[in-house]
């Protein structure tokens, strides 16, 4: 058996994320979950929702999250990490509330959140913060007792998130034709966001162009563009790039747009390029449209050889990086001087969201933050 690890004063793990729709029924009451309160016609949301009509009305995520749960639960098993998990969805069950109400009457009074977000952002960070703090009135309206919740770091540039990608971008580049391939461009990419969101990601200090959120991710597109050149001896050529731009036209957003970028490196005599997709944790919905069916048939138009990189997904080393981001946030809980595990320049994430940090249009309350009112 192997030793005990110590998570105290943690008594469970909650895997948050954003849900999907199950089936084709699902698909507009999700979508009127993830766009409650901006009056977007329902015939509206059924022409979005084609995406996931094109995939029998599932999305991939669901059972993606489950298969980390499975992964999470065996590394614990595995290493001696006594701490339960439980998950819980921002727009689909099970339900963030449902799953915190569930959590309380099975005594859990201090629960950790690995959120499916990787970066700084106000909807990777701040919002799932302000959906604690829903859930948490929620159960205070009800009467029960509440958990203090806290928020697992940002854990972009953590070995266990870099090394699987690292290893993806590698095999995309071993896949392409060897005519093609010392020629290679990577393209990294991530979820576009408002440019004012971007400027304001983060800390303060981290504000101004691009913010936190174009920091960090230009921190891992280098990190992996480095080792790959360590390890093939091919310097390749990358850029980040953005995917999956959902709001109005005239507001301004992170660009390039992937397949607009696809266009100029064709354009440029570009003979090939891999998509990695490092803004995202696993092959949900805008990976697998975006980047396997948009982007790649933009690709194909333009007689582009591309391949695309796997996510991080339910890799057994992501697991083992969740499990060190908890006893390394245990001990400082503790008292306990340790030395965060993080790649890079920019150091490990702050473990506790500061005042001002990814701050939204809107003033919510948020948990797990300086600024929670639910110390």
């Amino acid at each position: 058996m192997p030793d005990a690890l110590d998570a105290t004063p943690y008594d469970a793990l909650l895997l948050l994320s954003f849900g999907g729709p199950e089936g084709p029924d699902d698909v507009v009451p999700f979508l009127e979950n993830v766009t409650r309160g901006r009056g977007i016609p329902k015939e509206r949301l059924k022409e979005v929702g084609q995406h996931y009509f094109l995939f029998g009305g599932v999305s991939p995520i669901n059972d993606q999250n489950r298969a980390l749960l499975d992964a999470l639960r065996k590394d614990f098993a595995e290493h001696g990490l006594d701490l339960p998990v439980y998950w819980g969805n921002r727009n689909w069950a099970p339900y963030l509330t449902d799953t915190l109400r569930e959590m309380v009457a099975d005594g859990r009074r201090r629960i950790l959140v690995l959120a499916t977000s990787a970066y700084a952002s106000y909807s990777g960070c701040r919002q799932y913060r302000e959906n604690l703090a829903d859930a948490l009135a929620t159960l205070q309206a009800e009467g029960l007792e509440l958990p203090k919740v806290d928020k697992l770091r940002h854990y972009f540039n953590h070995p266990g998130f870099v090394e699987p990608m690292i290893d993806g971008v590698l095999r995309s580049l071993a896949d392409l034709p060897e005519d093609v391939r010392a020629g290679a461009h990577i393209a990294f990419t991530t979820h576009s966001v408002p440019t004012s969101a971007a400027d304001s990601s983060g800390p303060v200090e981290a504000h101004g162009e691009g913010g936190a959120y174009v920091e960090q991710h230009l921190e891992v597109a280098q990190l992996i563009a480095d080792a790959v050149r360590e390890r093939t001896g091919v310097d390749h050529p990358w850029r980040l790039v953005y995917q999956s731009r959902s709001g109005a036209p005239h507001i301004p957003w992170l660009e390039p747009d992937i397949c607009d970028h696809l266009e100029e490196q064709h354009a440029a005599g570009v003979p090939a390029v891999v998509m990695a997709p490092i803004g995202f944790v696993s092959d949900h919905m805008e990976v697998l449209y975006d980047l396997d069916t948009e982007a790649t048939a933009k690709a194909e138009e333009l007689g582009l050889p591309v391949r695309r990189s796997a996510t991080v997904g339910a890799d057994p080393r992501f697991a083992a990086a969740v499990r060190e981001l908890i006893t390394e946030r245990a001990a400082v809980e503790r008292g306990q001087e340790i030395t965060p595990c993080a790649l890079g320049a920019l150091g490990a994430s702050h473990n506790i969201c500061p005042v001002g940090c990814c701050p939204s249009r809107t003033p919510r309350p948020a948990a797990a933050g300086a600024d929670s009112p639910y110390a």
